[in-house]
Formats: structure tokens, C-alpha cells, sequence
């Protein structure tokens, strides 16, 4: 315990310890009270928001990952994975209790003191500011259009309307930025996103609904064929390309950040077990129909994104049809994803950059200010620095893992309370040892692209 009060008394004290000294307390506690509102946030607005968070543009990642594993063993790691993320956030919410923290970034200063905690929220502010920088790209491919390899691919917008000034990529992401991101982003309290986030999961599912719907249709009438059930090793480099889908996997249900933001909120925090296993079942679910069916689908011309498979005939009638739903769904998915993890960042963000101000959620124009830094530099990034994602992808992989798996592994293996079991241990040595090959493999697979593009 001394350890914890001598760190956290440094530092912000969670929503529920006094912040301000007692003559401002009772001033406090009404700010509280209006923050978390009357009744507080529900369970399945709860699960909502984490299984946003969950699934964000990895899932369209996963059925080539499923294709180079094979089927069988492909399925298998996204349950096991699936699994270890279950344990690590159990890990961090007995470790919370323990140390009578409410942030994540709490309990890691409790195991590690102040630079555990720096180090963790720099962690987080990487891995966030990256996954939505990629997001805004993507949303510009999917609305306006990209060009690989020399090669133009339209966007929705482009193909609908023809090319015109309002059909550009910049005229429609700055567009997207102050009609739908500026408004959600704005809110205060992470449960004002339930609604959004409800609607994005309903996108995943209805994505998941189409690519299953043709699958079955195709399977039906005999056009295509089961896929391969083990991976297919004919020499070194092969075997080598297995460990590539790693880092997919390992970073597919990062959502840690959240966790505390979304307990912190509930009429019931106990419920919050609760909601991570429901978020967790629902969102493998997912992601083993879609890397079923879209391997089922497409076979061996699975493309690492396959939302690029959906960019031409799909072999059945209304075939453009689905191509444009799957592809507007997607990008609407994103665009309510964007403001969940959104949250997060600018909460860790203004952590490190303030530890020892009171809530940003009480301070407009700290609130305001971080708010505006961040999407100018997220805009900035997407839509002026093409290598940004170069540069994210060495970054993005480490810093996930060490979200997900080395801290929740570390803190347990610390054990500064004594609570750490024996399946503690032994699943804290499993994430360390996967994520640490995951990052390597996706460091070094980086690297190699780089130096053999310019070679090439």
C-alpha cells in the first residue's frame, strides 16, 4: 500500500477518491455527480462500447491470417487469443481493485511507479493516434477512392457521382471530419457514445450477414470449394510467413484502455466482468464467421485486406450492389469507431502532458485544446503524409502488444499485493512470450518490405 499512495498521491486520484483538497470536496463530488450522470451506464450500452473498441479495421485482417494458418489452427488461435486478452484484463481489474485505482495507467504507476505509468500512456497514445490515423485513410479509400500499384481504384462516391471538387479524398475526409467526428467526439463521458457504438457493431454484423449470405449461396450452387484446413509448408520461407500473422491475432481485441473509462461509468461497476466476457464472445464470434465465410468466399485469391475483394464480381446477381454496401457499411463502421478510441487517447494524453490538473472532463479549455491538436494532427497525417503509415506500422504493433499483453503480464508477475495465482503466472508468461514474437516478427517483416522496396 505504500508503494500506491506514495505513487498515486503524485497523481490524478480516480473518479472515486477525493481529488481537491476537503474544503473543495463537496464542489467535487457535485462535478462528479454531474459527469456520471443519475442512473449511470447500463450493461449493454457498456458492452457496446467495448466491443466497438474491439473491432476496428483488424477484422479485415483476419481471414488471410485465417488463410495462411489454415483453418483449423487459424480458428483455434483467435479463441486462444481471444482467451488471454479475457485473462489479462481480469488481471488488471483484481490488481485495480487491490490497488483502489480506476485507471489502468494507476495501476501500472502501483507496479512501477511514475515512469511505469508515462511509459504506458505513451503506449497507448502510439497505438491510438495510429490505428485512427489508418482509420481516416481508409475512409478516404473507401469514399473517394486509392491508387496501388499505379492503378486507380474508385471510391463509392466516385462512382456514383463522377469526379467533381466535392468527390475528392480532402474535400470528403475534411467533410467527415466536422459533421461526424467533431460532434462525437466532443462528449465527455464515454457512455454518450452507447448509441454510435450499438450501430457500429450492428455494421460488423451486417458485413459478416452479406460475406456469409454469399458464401452460402456459392457453396450451394458448387462454385466454390472448401478451403485448406492446415497451413501448407513447402520450404523455409513458408514456414517463416506463418509467424507474419502474429501480430494480426495478438493485436485483434486490444481494448484495454477502455476497460476503466467504461467501469468507471456503470450503475453497477461489479457488471464489468460480465461485460468483458459478453464483448469478448461476441466480438470472436465475429471474427471466426469472417474468417470462415470470407475464406470460404474467396479461397486463395483472399487479399490481406479483404475489403479489396469486394471491388469487383462476386459471381451472383446484385453482385455491385453488395460490393457497395459492404464497402459504405465498412466506412460508417469506422467513422463510429473513430470516436470510441478517440476517447481514450486524448484521456492518456492529457495524463502525460498534465498529471497533476483535475480531470480534463472538468476543464474546457484543456478539453477543448486537446481535442482540437489531436484531430488536426490525425487530419494532417491522413491526408498529407503518405509515409505516416510507415511509420506507424514499427510503432503500432509494439505498442498494442505492450497495451494488451506485456503490462497486464508484468503487473502480475510484479504482484506488489500478493493476489497473483499460479494461472496468473503461467498466462502472464504466454503473453509476454507471444507478444514479444509478435513484435519482433512484425518489426523485422517491416524492415525487410522497406529495404527490399528500395532495393527493388
Amino acid at each position: 500500500m505504500t508503494i500506491q499512495s506514495s505513487v498515486e498521491r503524485k497523481y490524478r486520484k480516480s473518479p472515486r477518491a477525493p481529488l481537491l483538497p476537503q474544503a473543495q470536496s463537496q464542489k467535487h463530488d457535485n462535478l462528479e455527480a454531474h459527469e456520471a450522470g443519475i442512473d449511470g451506464a447500463s450493461f449493454s450500452g457498456a458492452v457496446f462500447n467495448l466491443s466497438t473498441t474491439i473491432v476496428g479495421a483488424g477484422i479485415m485482417a483476419l481471414p488471410a491470417t485465417v488463410m495462411e494458418l489454415g483453418l483449423i489452427p487459424g480458428l483455434i488461435m483467435i479463441v486462444l487469443v481471444g482467451w488471454l486478452t479475457e485473462s489479462s484484463i481480469d488481471m488488471i481489474m483484481r490488481f485495480s481493485r487491490a490497488s483502489k485505482s480506476a485507471t489502468y495507467s494507476g495501476v501500472v504507476a502501483d507496479a512501477f511507479g511514475g515512469a511505469g505509468r508515462a511509459l504506458l500512456q505513451v503506449c497507448i497514445v502510439v497505438n491510438n493516434l495510429g490505428m485512427l490515423v489508418v482509420y481516416m485513410i481508409i475512409i478516404g479509400d473507401v469514399l473517394s477512392g486509392a491508387w496501388l500499384n499505379g492503378v486507380h481504384h474508385s471510391g463509392v462516391t466516385e462512382e456514383w457521382f463522377g469526379q467533381h471538387w466535392w468527390t475528392t479524398r480532402f474535400t470528403l475526409l475534411l467533410l467527415t471530419t466536422l459533421f461526424v467526428f467533431l460532434p462525437l467526439i466532443s462528449f465527455r463521458r464515454v457512455d454518450s457514445l452507447r448509441y454510435t457504438s450499438a450501430l457500429s457493431v450492428g455494421l460488423a454484423i451486417v458485413f459478416v450477414v452479406i460475406t456469409a449470405g454469399v458464401a452460402v449461396v456459392k457453396t450451394i450452387d458448387g462454385s466454390i470449394s472448401m478451403p485448406r484446413l492446415l497451413p501448407e509448408i513447402s520450404n523455409q520461407a513458408s514456414f517463416w510467413k506463418l509467424f507474419t500473422t502474429f501480430p494480426v491475432l495478438v493485436t485483434a481485441y486490444i481494448c484495454h484502455h477502455n476497460i476503466h473509462p467504461i467501469e468507471n461509468e456503470l450503475k453497477d461497476p461489479t457488471q464489468i466482468k460480465s461485460i468483458v466476457r459478453t464483448s469478448i464472445t461476441l466480438c470472436s464470434t465475429v471474427y471466426i464467421t469472417t474468417s470462415f465465410f470470407g475464406l470460404l468466399l474467396f479461397g486463395d485469391r483472399t487479399l490481406d485486406d479483404v475489403l479489396a475483394n469486394f471491388d469487383g464480381d462476386l459471381g451472383i446477381p446484385y453482385s455491385s450492389l453488395l460490393d457497395d454496401v459492404v464497402r459504405v457499411s465498412y466506412g460508417i463502421h469506422l467513422m463510429l469507431v473513430f470516436p470510441i478510441v478517440f476517447f481514450s487517447l486524448r484521456l492518456n494524453l492529457d495524463g502525460l502532458l498534465f498529471p497533476y490538473a483535475i480531470p480534463i472532463a472538468f476543464d474546457n479549455r484543456r478539453f477543448f485544446a486537446v481535442t482540437a491538436a489531436l484531430m488536426g494532427f490525425i487530419f494532417v497525417g491522413a491526408n498529407f503524409v503518405p509515409s505516416i503509415w510507415d511509420a506507424f506500422q514499427f510503432t503500432g504493433a509494439t505498442a498494442a502488444v505492450s497495451v494488451g499483453f506485456i503490462f497486464p503480464a508484468a503487473i502480475a508477475l510484479r504482484d506488489t499485493h500478493g493476489i497473483a495465482t499460479k494461472n496468473d503466472r503461467l498466462a502472464s508468461w504466454l503473453m509476454i512470450s507471444l507478444a514479444v514474437s509478435s513484435s519482433t516478427v512484425a518489426v523485422s517483416s517491416d524492415i525487410y518490405s522497406i529495404f527490399n522496396g528500395v532495393g527493388g
